[in-house]
């Protein structure tokens, strides 16, 4: 039997019946994905725990305290937080275009203090709020079809463009590929739904041509025939693959990868982590950890069907997409089945601000599970 069969409905606010509630299983499947990452820094870096191992393992350790926290949160916070955060987003996005850091050619961070933030991920949680409150409100029926839906459109379409401009095209495909995923969930039309599609199939080839700036274009054209360009644009897909390779069944061995080792293998802590895990531990090791993010993109999932509340089951879903498209589009990219665009694993990969919103969305999933029970009502403050 569960805590929540085990106490009367007013014990379900005491902490510890909270605390009870967290789904511990889910949070070990967490560390386990976040150390096999710090094993992959701390090898990467000639067995050492500098610059990268130490660092990450100190981070998820902080995060991980921050999601326990969050999950105690009750949902009608977090609720009534959905349009604040989203406007907070929205708003670190536009200074990003004012006073934004430029770095490696693309301005994308903003320096406050001694902290380095980019706030195009702080918005992908901030959009699932934004997208669970709004659709929270609104009457099934609408939600299939109605004019409505331009402010769920406007809701994503506002940071796309402005992560977008910065550039950062990866991170915008990512954000506008969570907000269809809720728009669909939500229960869009399978009508509109198809109608995108193809629209979207149409605009493909004259967004590259005529939208895309030219080192993004050049990427994906190199993705299509990385050979073309073996020592430019073709060299990170060429250099993964060859790591994924020669790793084979069981890997070369822990710190024995040639590719990331010997420093062949570009952006090997962030990016291409994934390869070096694939070279290192071979296919056994890679399948290992997919099983482990399956896992993960499962449970959450469950959390999500059980909440009694339309806003809890929304905004689940919404981190898990997020969260499934990280792992997608990174996957993808190692192996040379989409374009490079800079999206990490997630847990996996160095990154403070990808670790901390990763785990800030598992703390709103975590809360959703705890408070699956509450019912959470829409008020005057939402959006109709």
């Amino acid at each position: 039997m569960t805590a929540s069969a085990l106490t009367r409905p007013g014990e379900r606010d005491r902490p510890i019946s909270k605390f009870l509630e967290i789904d511990w299983t889910f949070c070990l499947a967490l560390c386990l994905i976040a150390g096999a990452g710090g094993l992959m820094l701390f090898s990467v870096a000639g067995g050492s725990w500098t610059p990268w191992a130490a660092p990450h393992v100190l981070r998820f350790s902080a995060c991980f305290v921050l999601t326990i926290v969050l999950a105690m949160i009750s949902l009608r916070v977090w609720f009534v937080a959905a349009y604040p955060v989203y406007a907070i987003g929205l708003a670190l996005l536009v200074a990003v275009e004012v006073v934004g850091d430029i770095s490696l050619g693309a301005q994308r961070w903003l320096q406050l203090g001694p902290v380095r933030l980019q706030p195009s991920e702080i918005m992908k949680i901030g959009l699932v709020l934004a997208l669970a409150r709004f659709y929270h409100g609104l009457p099934p029926h609408k939600a299939q079809f109605s004019w409505r839906l331009l402010i769920p459109l406007g809701l994503i379409g506002l940071p796309v463009l402005l992560v977008a401009h910065q550039p950062d095209l990866g991170t915008a495909v990512l954000i506008a590929s969570t907000g269809a995923a809720m728009m669909v969930l939500a229960g869009l039309s399978l009508r509109v739904v198809g109608a995108a599609i193809v629209a979207a199939l149409v605009a493909i080839p004259p967004f590259v041509l005529f939208v895309l700036h030219d080192y993004q274009r050049k990427r994906i054209l190199t993705f299509l025939d990385p050979e073309s360009d073996p020592s430019g644009s073709g060299y990170h897909i060429l250099q993964s693959k060859i790591a994924l390779g020669s790793g084979g069944l069981m890997g070369r061995g822990f710190g024995l990868g040639s590719q990331s080792q010997l420093n062949f293998l570009p952006e090997k802590q962030t990016d291409f982590i994934f390869a070096t895990l694939a070279e290192e531990f071979g296919f056994v090791g890679c399948i290992s950890v997919l099983f482990l993010y399956a896992a993960v993109i499962f449970m959450a999932l469950r959390i999500a069907s059980i909440s009694h509340s339309h806003f809890g089951r929304l905004a689940a879903a919404g981190v898990t997409a997020t969260f499934t498209l990280y792992v997608m589009i990174n996957g993808a990219m190692v192996m040379g089945l989409a374009p490079v665009v800079g999206v990490p694993m997630p847990l996996l990969s160095y990154g403070g601000t990808v670790m901390l919103t990763v785990m800030i969305g598992f703390g709103l999933v975590m809360a959703v599970r705890v408070h699956r029970y509450d019912e959470v009502t829409s008020g005057r403050g939402a959006l109709l």
